[in-house]
């Protein structure tokens, strides 16, 4: 079984930075794709960033320059630089890990951004 687990989250204020981690574990055979996601209070889930495997980054128009994505192959870790925070930033950011064209979803980490 392949579980995403997050880790970074926080509480930091606007204009601060964070950063997001997470390691997907288990029978990993080929990942296609890692991402985050992140989902604010009574709003659905929407995506922030993601890297398919050999391709580009692409990102929210909301994050397109504040954040960064990067992977680690290696260690089958992906990471999320956030700079600029704002308070419409706050969510609970949720790893997501496509493998072998199943989708994996971690626990979510709490980003809290106050003004």
């Amino acid at each position: 079984q392949v579980q995403p687990v997050e880790s970074g989250g926080g509480l930091v204020q606007a204009g601060g930075s964070l950063r997001l981690s997470c390691a997907a574990s288990g029978s990993i055979s080929s990942i296609n794709a890692m991402g985050w996601y992140r989902q604010a209070p009574g709003k659905q889930r929407e995506l922030v960033a993601r890297i398919i495997s050999g391709g580009s980054p692409n990102y929210a128009d909301s994050v397109k320059g504040r954040f960064t994505i990067s992977r680690d192959n290696a260690k089958n870790m992906v990471y999320l630089q956030m700079n600029s925070l704002k308070p419409e930033d706050t969510g609970v950011y949720y790893c997501n890990a496509v493998i072998s064209y199943r989708n994996y979803w971690g626990k979510g980490a709490l980003v809290t951004v106050s003004s």
